[in-house]
């Protein structure tokens, strides 16, 4: 079977500042916590959860000019990731703090830094030479200062024969859905988690997702504890969740996605390309941190 081969993901890089709390968070108090600092961002999540399925991706962002940006770009490259960053010399690298409650569930306090001014000369075409597919977070398509060069790159990708995933990333920033599935139109790989779904749709039931088929070549929906779905004009497809303890749930979503794409570039069946995506799925939330620990880091 061929391997993933080369792909290129469109996406925030950052540092993410995990706090595990132990309890409700004291509003003018103090709630004792495990704090950690990870590498973080969706794009860089993917670039090495794809690193760790077998693929070769290549990470498109903006950092800034500074220490955290320079560590970043470091730890990717150790691990096997290619960097095309533009460097922000006004705007800091992107920083999240991530509160953790005890059941792993997670609140994002995200400063996009450098990331909200990635822009279309960002989007570097030479870049796409040798690729087979580019992934795009929904982060940057949905911040107006960064979506022209989301949707350069898709653009972009399209010109050049490439396949094409967009995860929507966060449902409470859909706020013109239709709009937004206007930027995605042509996509062939829609990503999204049943509350994103809902807020395309107005319904979380990965049947609904027969509405978009109109827009994007395939749905595939990320349930939780339900599974994942595949959507197109032959049906709908499910498997089960992947049972595992869930410490931080912070990247799941990420992961999963690199785990599904990566099959999927393998030539492996829709089913089994889903359970490749639960496998990852389920392997980072067992864990502190969105991103995969591999030889190099």
């Amino acid at each position: 079977m061929p391997g993933a081969g080369k792909v290129v993901v469109v996406g925030d890089a950052g540092l993410d500042v995990v706090a595990r709390h132990d309890g409700p968070i004291v509003h003018g108090g103090d709630t004792r916590s495990q704090v950690r600092l990870t590498g973080g961002g969706a794009g860089a999540n993917t670039a090495l959860w794809l690193r760790a399925a077998g693929a070769e991706p290549t990470l498109l962002a903006r950092i800034g000019d500074d220490a955290p940006g320079r560590l970043l770009r470091s730890e990717l490259e150790a691990t096997g990731v290619t960097c095309a960053f533009a460097v922000d010399d006004e705007e800091p690298t992107c920083c999240v703090v991530v509160l953790v409650d005890t059941d792993g569930q997670r609140s994002m306090l995200p400063d996009r830094g450098a990331n909200k001014r990635f822009r279309p000369s960002d989007v570097d075409r030479a870049v796409l030479a040798g690729a087979r597919h580019l992934h795009v977070s929904g982060y940057v398509l949905l911040d107006p200062s960064s979506r022209p060069a989301g949707l350069a790159a898709l653009e972009a990708a399209r010109a050049a024969g490439l396949t094409t995933s967009v995860d929507p990333q966060a449902a409470s920033l859909i706020t013109d859905p239709a709009a937004f599935l206007d930027d995605v139109r042509g996509v062939d790989l829609l990503l999204p988690n049943a509350a994103e779904l809902r807020a395309l749709t107005g319904d979380a039931d990965p049947a609904s997702a027969r509405a978009l088929l109109d827009t994007v070549g395939a749905v595939v929906v990320t349930t939780g504890l339900d599974g994942a779905a595949w959507v197109d004009g032959d049906g709908i497809r499910t498997v089960p969740a992947e049972s595992a303890p869930c410490v931080d749930s912070t990247g799941a979503g990420d992961a999963f996605n690199a785990g599904l794409l990566a099959a999927v570039l393998r030539g492996e069946s829709i089913e089994d390309s889903l359970l490749a995506g639960v496998r990852l799925g389920a392997r980072v939330v067992s864990q502190v941190g969105a991103q995969p620990v591999l030889s190099g880091r």
